[in-house]
């Protein structure tokens, strides 16, 4: 994405990774340097042809990408029936449901191996909640014949017992995190003491947009190739701009490369959509950029869901995947500047969205994209005059399916 393009009001700030007054580097001092080191090398194989050309096989060969662009007839039709005027707006979906590992983390994972590789490092630590990213940073560890150690809270160990045995198939180390909430919150601050630790042979692989400088730059930049092949393929379909494109958002990786070459594009609504979870309270949600304000998180300043005492608040949703009390420090830049705009779903919602994709479609989605399915309803049922809505399908259904089948019990 081009700053040029941008309004003055818009454009980033280069100096220490900031979007506006968002993101920056908080972090130990014996953190810096690899930090720092790690920049240089991201800037270096992000301008190598060799390096640009070695990421887009990997995942086009292992990947499976490019991801199509579904056009979901049954559920226009459904959602169409739902609209005070009766309207059909035209809803895509982008399937990264379909990448390999079963979600759109492969693409940042393959990116930062390919970083480690280039540093000498032979190891990989990583954090997950819904154990996507786990799964992944398993996958090109084995791949790439690096050691692999995944940290993960003990909730979400349990919720998302599928992917757990996953990782370990693969070859990964799974270690349950029993501190706090147990949840992602924990599970990276256990990834980066990991890191401090062993900072000279290991490489974290954080998940998210979210972090220090230049995480949040570097996953939006290897998350991309979302947004990038969805221009191309909505402007194939429709010869035109989507009216809109709604993502899911918790830390906000599949949401910043989805929306990353639309920010440009003004006619282009950006919906980032988050946990809404079962109430207003504290520790009923985990919507940060709706309910949190800035603060200082895992090494970024950005939204938090904070106390008045400046405490991290506990978060809950049924979507381990956006169960976070911070969010990317873009995401919080494009709030401020009003260029997206930032929903919450209810836990409710996204399972009835879930149930309408499975029976309309026959398309499992994970629930973390499920949120995104329900704001897209009803986006959709308030504004019967939008021709074409994109939503962001970031992972697939399957390691959701025991949770489901508890609440349907």
């Amino acid at each position: 994405m081009n700053d040029s393009l941008l309004s003055p009001s818009l454009r980033r700030r280069p100096e220490e990774g900031r979007f506006g007054p968002f993101g920056g580097r908080y972090v130990p001092e014996t953190l810096m340097e690899a930090l720092i080191q790690l920049e240089r090398d991201f800037i270096r194989c992000r301008s190598s042809r060799a390096f640009q050309s070695e990421f887009h096989c990997i995942l086009r060969d292992f990947g499976g990408r490019p991801t199509p662009l579904f056009r979901a007839r049954n559920l226009e039709a459904f959602y169409g029936r739902s609209s005070p005027k009766g309207g059909r707006t035209r809803i895509y979906l982008k399937r990264e449901d379909l990448c390999h590992t079963g979600a759109h983390k492969i693409n940042n994972c393959v990116g930062q191996a390919l970083l480690a590789l280039q540093a000498g490092k032979k190891r990989i630590v990583a954090e997950t909640g819904a154990g996507q990213h786990g799964v992944a940073a398993a996958a090109v560890s084995a791949l790439f014949k690096l050691s692999c150690r995944v940290y993960m809270g003990k909730t979400d160990l349990e919720r998302q017992a599928p992917n757990v045995q996953r990782m370990r198939l693969l070859g990964a180390e799974v270690v349950p995190v029993t501190s706090g909430s147990m949840t992602l919150k924990d599970a990276i601050n256990e990834a980066i003491r990991d890191w401090v630790t062993n900072v000279d042979t290991t490489h974290y692989l954080l998940g998210s947009s979210v972090g220090p400088h230049p995480y949040p730059r570097m996953v939006r930049e290897f998350q991309s190739v979302i947004g990038r092949e969805t221009l191309r393929q909505i402007s194939k379909a429709e010869g035109r701009l989507p009216d809109a494109v709604v993502a899911c958002v918790g830390g906000g990786s599949n949401a910043i490369g989805m929306f990353a070459p639309f920010i440009p594009r003004q006619a282009v609504r950006l919906y980032g959509v988050e946990a809404g979870g079962k109430g207003r309270r504290p520790g009923e949600n985990a919507a940060t950029l709706c309910r949190g304000r800035p603060g200082i998180l895992h090494g970024s300043y950005s939204y938090v869901l904070q106390d008045a005492g400046g405490q991290i608040q506990p978060t809950h949703s049924v979507s381990a995947g956006l169960d976070y009390p911070g969010v990317g420090p873009e995401h919080a830049w494009l709030k401020e500047s009003s260029r997206a705009e930032y929903v919450s779903v209810s836990d409710r919602q996204a399972l009835k969205a879930f149930r309408d994709l499975a029976r309309c479609e026959g398309i499992l989605p994970a629930l973390e994209p499920a949120h995104a399915l329900a704001f897209a309803r009803r986006l959709i049922r308030r504004n019967p005059g939008l021709k074409t809505v994109v939503v962001c399908l970031s992972g697939r259904g399957d390691k959701d399916l025991d949770l489901l089948r508890e609440r349907a019990s």
